[in-house]
């Protein structure tokens, strides 16, 4: 190897950081749109390339950083991907919730709970039906022996009357 062609120099090297650096940075920053992130695989890039000094010819310098940064950030994202994909397999997801919150929660299944109880028989059957057991108004008719327009009357009194009784939440 030509002695000037080593990138093991000193002087080669800053010159190839200072002539790079910025270019390789705005590259890498393009892809992943994090600053300290992109800052991140730059230094990495060009640690690598001290680190194989001897084996990389200055004239491939510049593939070899842009080749090293744009793998490297490419490890990062399958990795990120598969510790994602590890999180939503494993375990249950641990639920933060306020004091306040879970206290809302527990008042609005009351009042509810309640509605739902002083609907007419005939409502909560078919609200039930529709939102719970998902059926359609028709399949509801044919179970209860009635018309569809009975069902949609029954339905829209049902909704009207758990409007009323659960307001302001």
């Amino acid at each position: 190897m030509i002695e000037e062609d080593n990138v093991c120099k000193d002087n080669i090297y800053n010159k190839l950081f200072q002539t790079l650096s910025t270019s390789i940075y705005n590259f890498i920053y393009f892809k992943c749109g994090d600053s300290s992130q992109a800052e991140d695989l730059v230094q990495e890039a060009f640690i690598k390339l001290w680190e194989n000094c001897a084996k990389v010819p200055q004239k491939k310098a510049k593939s070899f950083l842009y080749t090293v940064c744009s793998n490297a950030f490419l490890n990062e994202v399958a990795h990120k991907k598969v510790v994602l994909n590890y999180a939503e397999k494993t375990g249950p997801r641990v639920n933060i919730q306020t004091p306040q919150y879970l206290l809302e929660e527990k008042e609005f299944e009351t009042k509810l709970q309640n509605a739902l109880a002083n609907l007419t028989e005939k409502q909560r059957t078919a609200f039930l039906m529709n939102r719970i057991e998902g059926k359609k108004y028709r399949e509801i008719a044919e179970i209860l022996d009635i018309s569809v327009k009975a069902v949609e009357k029954r339905m829209s009194q049902a909704l009207d009357s758990l409007r009323k009784e659960i307001k302001n939440i």
